[in-house]
């Protein structure tokens, strides 16, 4: 089933339903895509099915603001999980791979309190002079778990959504020298959405650790970046598993795939240079795309003035 989380003028609360034909059937008030998690899915698509013969309202999709479908996460962790993305980028800085790399499936938390949904603009941050995107798709946990191994964590798996995992080049770099973060490089904006795709929905498209999804990025309307969610080194269930390793997930966290191949601006430039592939400014709109899962687009705005610690 693929879902929504929305806002209308005439509800003061987000509402949440399943798409029908294009049309939102839409869940009773007070029902949140996060209040239908926490099990095998059961609860989720017994709601799905009652919604399809007899909703509680119905809305025309252009007559709502689509919101990311879990708008406040528990927690959000970003993993690095495509091999091209990752060696391209040490590549052009004369790094060889780390030989870790391949036996730990690496991630950070960024902010639940900075995630937004499509159509929203994103603000540069303050003091950041490189603006980037990040073309990935996130998986949500249904059910929490610790310790868990790849195939049960597999299973935790509620839905996917698109993620652009937004970053301050710049300021990113600046902190990583220090041997901490990422940090204000990357909390300022994380953008989900649009909608909440059911595995049951990809199944089909299944290819080994992933699925072959087509995963594209255009900026203003130019394509930058293409790939597939099939060249993932690391499956989802092996980074659910790894981030419970030792503690818990919890229903409703994000896990983000990491960057693919040619996703972003920063690979980009190191390979074809800064002049064909400029870092974000005001004006910009970038829009991601992945097969099934939708198209995530969001305006670049700018930001506000950086003040000073001293």
């Amino acid at each position: 089933m693929r879902w929504v989380t929305f806002t209308q003028a005439k509800f003061a609360a987000d509402r949440t339903g399943v798409l029908v034909d294009g049309r939102i059937h839409a869940c009773a008030p007070g029902t949140t895509l996060l209040n239908l998690l926490g099990d095998d899915g059961t609860r989720l698509a017994a709601e799905g099915d009652q919604l399809r013969r007899d909703p509680h309202d119905v809305f025309e999709l252009d007559a709502v603001q689509v919101l990311a479908p879990i708008p406040r996460p528990p927690t959000v962790r970003d993993f690095y999980a495509f091999e091209q993305h990752v060696r391209t980028a040490r590549q052009r800085r004369g790094l060889e791979m780390d030989p870790d790399w391949y036996e730990l499936p690496v991630f950070y938390f960024s902010n639940p309190y900075a995630i937004s949904g499509p159509d929203v603009d994103v603000a540069i941050p303050p003091g950041c002079l490189e603006m980037d995107y990040e073309l990935e798709v996130a998986a949500v946990v249904g059910i929490g778990g610790a310790d868990l191994d790849p195939d049960a964590a597999e299973h935790t798996i509620a839905g996917y959504c698109v993620l652009n995992d937004w970053s301050a080049r710049d300021i990113q770099r600046r902190e990583m020298k220090l041997s901490m973060g990422p940090v204000k490089g990357k909390d300022f904006a994380t953008s989900l959405g649009p909608v909440f795709v059911t595995p049951d929905e990809l199944e089909d498209t299944r290819r080994d650790k992933s699925f072959g999804l087509e995963m594209t990025a255009s900026v203003n309307g130019v394509e930058y970046s293409r790939a597939s969610l099939a060249d993932i080194f690391w499956s989802f269930g092996e980074m659910i598993a790894y981030a419970s390793r030792g503690t818990r997930v919890e229903t409703g966290d994000i896990i983000g795939s990491g960057t693919c191949g040619t996703g972003c601006i920063l690979e980009l430039s190191l390979v074809h240079g800064t002049e064909r592939y400029p870092w974000l400014q005001p004006g910009d709109v970038v829009e991601l795309s992945v097969e099934r899962l939708g198209t995530l687009r969001n305006r670049v705005v700018a930001g506000s003035a950086l003040r000073p610690l001293r």
